[in-house]
């Protein structure tokens, strides 16, 4: 009796039934085979899969990932490069006056009288997973150029002609991932298409390829985004899921007309990454005790303030994990739910049908929560029913984009919201930025100038004998001289003083200037300016994230 691939995997032990029905139905949902929808869910890898089909189909079963596998020059000679590449199968070696080829789907092998009539000799088939294939192909073949992929596109018609731009999509995100990107920019123009990622908040050029490949790969992108690949004259938006290399992948994908056809920026967010502690996120001693101090108020809005991807969700989830008890209930509304907090309620934002940051904050009021998160005030509606759930008992937690601290409490002006409840409901405001870590391998000491010590607000009179690190490079930071980063703390909270200004409407020079001889703001500089002295970071990093004039009104304290 002859086994199925179902059969073999499951009497193998290899998967459950359980895992067999979902499979199923994720195959029906995205028209894969069986052996697909099991890896991709996770249960299984392509090895396994591959070794099972080999015994269902009567075929050997051929290892191309075994460590030190060696292939003769001769035997390669018997197959030209460009049909292995075309076809998709490696010779592998010749046993008997048999040349035995490495293929991935049991359908190829009416390849072998076709090659048998080119080699002239008989030939085998054994069963080779597909990606292990195709490394080996352009491992023993060589990678075939943008050029040549350009140019087997040109009459793509047909899932297997557009398998080039499949690949280069697929190395476009594992490239990308690998390098720690967290933004990939393809960006059109001048006879080319740039491709740059994000890495530590900078931009580096990644990859050019030729402008007759943008079309087909902005194409293959939409279709994965969900986005229509008709419309070019509009800004998109949209999502993709990926699993690379056993990690969830989520990205949020956003298209831009410009005058030399469509640009892509992709933000990839690594689900299965784990969260960041507040210890983490940069907080020295002190500002850890605040902070930890702050959250615990039974009432109230807090709100972290920054441009994108300063890691104002990344601070707002360590707040919420660190409430997180049996006898609290927290409810997020988010714009993407970026990572699965357990014992947290999360609802995702759904504007296409109407589920918007205020429908879902009225509702949550009837759930009784005790903490709130919002992911963004945008608007008078939300900025309203956020400051009303902070004085009716309820901590509230949200974010809004403003330059500084201070700035926060006349921008929920602008949209709409009373002085007066501004300044009985705001706890506290936290403005971030993030500055890049210096390579603990390679940074080395220097005395810096005078000049250097005022620009973050250093009298060069209490510095003795204090030393600044910089940036060198070396193999482990790929000669940036930088590696990770770390977050600049803006730290302001409210007294009486500051809610009489703010009840008043007074401007906002005459607010921070309070709060700066009262003790309650502490600047971002002050804090660039103490992770210098402590060699996490450089005046440069501090200086490019941070006003140079707001050093003159501040002095930082050398220990």
């Amino acid at each position: 009796m002859t086994r199925s691939l179902e059969d073999q995997l499951l009497a193998t032990g290899e998967i459950s039934e359980a895992q067999v029905k979902e499979a199923h139905a994720a195959a029906r949902n995205g028209d894969l085979a069986l052996g697909p929808a099991l890896i991709k869910l996770g249960f299984t890898d392509e090895t396994t899969v591959a070794r099972a089909q080999a015994k269902v189909e009567g075929l050997p079963f051929v290892d191309l990932l075994k460590a030190g596998l060696r292939i003769s020059d001769e035997v390669l000679a018997k197959v030209p490069g460009e049909l292995a590449t075309e076809q998709g199968l490696l010779p592998v070696v010749e046993r008997g006056g048999k040349l035995i080829i490495a293929i991935d789907d049991p359908f190829k092998r009416m390849i072998a009288d076709q090659l048998s009539f080119t080699t002239g000799s008989e030939i085998a088939c054994a069963l080779a997973a597909p990606g292990a294939l195709r490394r080996a192909i352009k491992k023993f073949y060589g990678d075939s150029t943008e050029d040549a992929v350009a140019s087997s596109l040109g009459g793509a018609s047909d899932e297997e002609d557009d398998a080039p731009i499949v690949r280069l999509v697929t190395r476009l995100f594992q490239e990308a991932l690998s390098e720690r990107a967290s933004d990939i920019h393809i960006e059109p123009g001048h006879g080319r298409v740039r491709v740059r990622y994000r890495v530590d908040g900078m931009l580096r050029d990644a990859a050019e390829h030729p402008d007759h490949l943008h079309s087909p790969l902005i194409s293959r992108l939409k279709i994965m985004a969900s986005m229509d690949i008709s419309e070019k004259r509009k800004p998109q938006d949209g999502r993709i899921g990926l699993t690379i290399e056993g990690r969830e992948i989520d990205v949020r994908a956003s298209i831009l007309p410009s005058s030399h056809g469509e640009s892509m920026v992709m933000r990839l967010l690594d689900r299965g990454a784990s969260l960041i502690s507040l210890r983490e996120l940069g907080f020295d001693d002190e500002d850890y005790k605040w902070f930890r101090r702050v959250i615990k108020r039974p009432n109230g809005i807090c709100l972290v303030t920054g441009p994108t991807g300063s890691g104002k969700t990344t601070t707002l989830y360590a707040a919420l994990a660190e409430l997180n008890r049996p006898d609290v209930k927290i409810i997020t509304a988010e714009d993407p739910v970026e990572y699965h907090l357990a014992g947290i309620n999360q609802v995702q934002v759904n504007s296409r049908i109407g589920v918007s940051f205020s429908r879902i904050l009225k509702a949550m009021l009837r759930c009784a929560p005790n903490v709130i998160l919002v992911g963004e005030i945008r608007d008078l509606e939300t900025a309203d029913i956020a400051i009303q759930a902070a004085l009716t008992g309820h901590l509230v937690f949200s974010t809004v984009h403003t330059n500084d601290a201070p700035s926060v409490l006349t921008r929920l002006q602008d949209l709409g919201v009373k002085p007066f409840l501004v300044s009985a409901a705001v706890q506290f405001v936290i403005a971030q930025r993030l500055v890049r870590r210096l390579c603990s391998e390679c940074a080395e000491e220097y005395q810096p100038h005078e000049e250097e010590l005022r620009t973050i607000g250093i009298d060069p009179k209490t510095m003795t004998s204090q030393f600044f690190k910089r940036e060198r490079g070396c193999r482990a930071c790929e000669g940036v001289g930088y590696h990770g980063r770390t977050a600049l703390f803006e730290l302001l909270e409210m007294d009486p003083e500051l809610r009489e200004l703010c009840f008043r409407g007074e401007p906002l020079d005459v607010i921070r200037r309070a709060a700066l001889a009262s003790g309650r703001l502490r600047p971002l500089i002050i804090d660039g300016a103490r992770k210098v002295l402590r060699g996490m970071t450089t005046v440069t990093e501090v200086l490019r994230v941070c006003r140079d004039e707001s050093a003159e009104s501040v002095s930082v304290e050398v220990d």
